[in-house]
C-alpha cells in the first residue's frame, strides 16, 4: 500500500496513518410471513420500519481489517405514535425478542445519530438499497427529519459486479449467503441478524480485495460505473 505524504509524515511523528474506511450495513424490518411478496399493502401488513440496524467499520488500506462494529435495536412505531408488538413469524427469522426491544431498544433518532457517529462520515454500503427503509420509511412515519442524506448510500450490489460476480449469482445470493457464496472462513453468523448479515458482506469485500478482485478504488469509482451501465437485474429476498 502506497502511503501518501501526510500518512508518512503521522508514521515520523508515532502517530498512526488515517485509513480510508466504508461503513457496511444492514437493516431488519416489521414484517408479518408474506409481507415482503405483498410489498407490505395487505390490510393487516404493519409499516416496513426498521427495527435492528448493523454496521462494520471496514478499512480500505493494508489487510482490509474490519476495524469496529455497531449494533442497535430500534423502538418499532406505527404512524399514529404507537409501539407495535412483534409477530412470532418476526422473530422466529430475525431473533428479535420483545424483550430486546423492552431492555435494548432506542428512538429512532437516536440511532440514527449514533450510526452517524459511527461512520465518522464514511459512506454507507448495504446489500441493495437498506437506507429506503431505514430512512425514508421509518422517518416518514415517525414523523422525523431524515438525518443522514441520500449521497452517503451506496449499494453493494456495485462492488460485486466490479469483482466480476456474474449477474445471474447476485440475483439469487441474498447477503447472508454470500460469504459462503466465495468460500469465506468466518465466524458462526445468524441469518436476519443485522450485524451478522452487515459481516457476511464485509468478510465478502475484505476477501476480494486481499486477493486483489476488488481494487479500493471501487468504492469511489461505483457511483459513475453506475450512471454509465444498465444492470439489469434483481436482489434475491433478504
Amino acid at each position: 500500500m502506497r502511503l501518501a505524504p501526510n500518512a508518512i509524515l503521522d508514521l515520523l511523528n508515532g502517530k498512526e496513518p488515517d485509513v480510508k474506511t466504508a461503513i457496511i450495513f444492514d437493516c431488519e424490518f416489521l414484517c408479518l410471513e408474506g409481507s415482503q411478496r405483498r410489498f407490505w399493502c395487505a390490510a393487516h401488513d404493519p409499516d416496513p420500519v426498521v427495527t435492528q440496524v448493523g454496521a462494520v467499520r471496514l478499512a480500505l488500506g493494508g489487510d482490509f481489517p474490519i476495524l469496529d462494529t455497531y449494533k442497535a435495536y430500534i423502538r418499532p412505531i406505527d404512524r399514529f405514535g404507537d409501539q407495535y408488538g412483534l409477530d412470532p413469524f418476526f422473530t422466529a427469522l430475525t431473533g428479535i425478542t420483545e424483550e430486546n426491544i423492552r431492555s435494548e431498544g432506542v428512538s429512532l433518532s437516536d440511532a440514527l445519530a449514533d450510526l452517524d457517529r459511527f461512520s465518522d462520515g464514511a459512506r454507507f454500503w448495504s446489500w441493495g438499497k437498506d437506507e429506503l427503509n431505514m430512512m425514508a420509511i421509518s422517518c416518514y412515519v415517525a414523523g422525523i427529519q431524515p438525518s443522514i442524506p441520500a449521497h452517503r448510500f451506496d449499494n453493494a450490489v456495485k462492488l460485486l459486479l466490479a469483482a466480476g460476480m456474474p449477474i445471474e449469482d447476485l440475483a439469487r445470493t441474498p447477503s447472508n449467503k454470500l460469504a459462503d457464496y466465495y468460500g469465506v472462513q468466518h465466524p458462526p453468523l445468524r441469518g436476519h441478524d443485522a450485524l451478522d448479515d452487515a459481516l457476511s458482506i464485509s468478510y465478502t469485500l475484505q476477501h476480494l480485495m486481499k486477493a486483489g478482485d476488488l481494487q479500493p478504488d471501487a468504492f469511489d469509482l461505483a457511483r459513475s460505473a453506475a450512471r454509465n451501465r444498465n444492470f439489469r437485474y434483481h436482489l434475491s429476498d433478504k
